[in-house]
């Protein structure tokens, strides 16, 4: 349940895929027909042939984002609207995702559910990472994972890692995914890192391709913060596989789960390990 009434929301298409048109112009109908008004984010609008509106307007306007694209789609506009503090519902074009988990052909009833508050809002933690750069704090905020690599593929690299400011390991190998609950299931999931409930207040640490067999994953309680740094040469912060930064020599990053959550909207009925069992095919 939820109290929220929804009078207006904001779209954001899934990119270079003008082929969604037919998709948006179908889901612009079934809101317009619950009288709920819709703006369309300037680039998605750009790439079908119309008229839009510039993000950050659309999250000060609007009640609620729907991402429309797959899971990707929604983790970009999930780090977009971060500071807006506005919930996001995910509609699928075309394959299930973790996190867009409605069809298009579900939308029209899920849009009389919203109109009668049968949804539900769920909240997921975000990993905030601040580096030192000239004695200025950079900030980045991750919905799925923080990857610390080698900057380049013929060297190991050295991460010296510490919890609550006591010194905890060094991860000797090709890098570290700090993973969110929700990022859990991707590239931690292929690293050999644990399946974390997504709603749950903790992150893992994975070692990535790790030189020695006695390090192993590690989940930590959301209380605690930790800190990251490479000795002997510079590193890569990724952050959810979008956006990439240089940890220069002598450089530290701090990451801890970030004070604010990501509202994600879900059907009353959704079920994560219903997702879980059909994207993994366990029990196949």
């Amino acid at each position: 349940m939820n109290s929220k009434i929804v009078k207006k929301i904001g779209i954001v298409l899934r990119p270079s895929t003008p082929e969604l048109k037919d998709g948006y112009i179908k889901m612009e109908a079934i809101f317009k027909n619950y009288d709920i008004e819709v703006m369309l984010e300037q680039q998605s609008a750009k790439m079908i042939g119309i008229a839009g509106s510039d993000f950050k307007e659309i999250c000060q306007e609007c009640d609620c984002l729907v991402s429309f694209g797959g899971d990707g789609t929604l983790i970009s506009t999930v780090r977009k609207s971060f500071d807006f503090d506005i919930p996001i519902l995910g509609v699928h074009a075309g394959n299930l995702g973790f996190l867009a988990d409605l069809s298009l052909d579900e939308l029209d009833d899920f849009v009389q559910k919203i109109i009668k508050h049968r949804y539900r809002v769920d909240e997921r933690a975000v990993l905030e990472a601040t580096v030192i750069k000239n004695d200025k704090e950079v900030k980045y905020y991750a919905f799925n994972d923080i990857v610390l690599t080698r900057t380049r593929v013929s060297n190991m690299i050295h991460i010296e890692t510490l919890i609550d400011s006591r010194s905890f390991n060094t991860y000797y190998g090709d890098g570290v995914i700090v993973s969110t609950p929700t990022g859990s299931t991707a590239y931690n999931l292929s690293a050999g890192g644990p399946v974390l409930f997504p709603m749950s207040n903790v992150f893992a640490l994975t070692p990535i391709c790790p030189h020695s067999l006695t390090q192993r994953p590690i989940v930590l309680p959301g209380k605690f913060a930790i800190e990251m740094r490479t000795s002997e040469e510079r590193a890569l912060i990724i952050i959810d596989g979008q956006d990439m930064h240089e940890l220069e020599l002598g450089e530290s990053v701090h990451i801890k789960l970030a004070a604010k959550t990501v509202k994600l909207i879900h059907k009353e009925e959704y079920n994560y390990f219903d997702v879980l069992k059909e994207k993994l095919r366990w029990g196949e």
